[in-house]
């Protein structure tokens, strides 16, 4: 895991992909999204779908766990070469979440994340703050989700 300092603007990081089966849709559905078209098969072909399809909210969470994941992955690879990680911090929030196109059962999204701008922090000494574009692509190579985040970033302690 890269300190503040090292961090690109325009560095883009592949997070990994998932594929979305019909029971997960449903289960998080059942949890946090309760429409009928991410619940019922039958329901779902007859709403302005067409067929069973996943949650926005479950998309957005897939890039969560996918980032935290390779976040991880970074992290374990410093600890490896005897390096202490940079720390992330708190996000202030995200804006422009868009889902741009329906995912519905055994569809295949592909996560990525590209550093958009960063800067150091006015008002917490010894962090930045970088801004990404996060996104999802169907198999088709179509963009069905993106947002724009911001986190807090620690900078070197050197």
């Amino acid at each position: 895991m890269i300190f503040f300092e090292d961090v690109a603007v325009g560095a883009e990081v592949a997070l990994g992909s998932f594929a979305f089966e019909a029971e997960d849709i449903k289960r998080f559905a059942r949890l946090y999204d309760p429409q009928a078209f991410h619940l019922d098969e039958e329901a779902a072909k007859a709403s302005h779908f067409g067929g069973l399809c996943a949650s926005g909210w479950h998309t957005a969470s897939v890039w969560m766990k996918l980032m935290i994941a390779d976040a991880e992955r970074a992290a374990a690879a410093a600890r490896a070469r005897g390096e202490r990680p940079a720390r992330l911090g708190p996000s202030p929030g995200f804006k422009d979440l868009k889902w741009l196109k329906p995912v519905f059962a055994g569809d295949m999204l592909t996560y990525a994340s590209t550093v958009v701008d960063k800067r150091v922090s006015a008002s917490r000494p010894g962090w930045g703050l970088v801004t990404t574009h996060n996104r999802a692509e169907n198999a088709a190579g179509e963009r069905v989700f993106e947002f724009v985040a911001t986190v807090f970033w620690e900078r070197s302690p050197g």
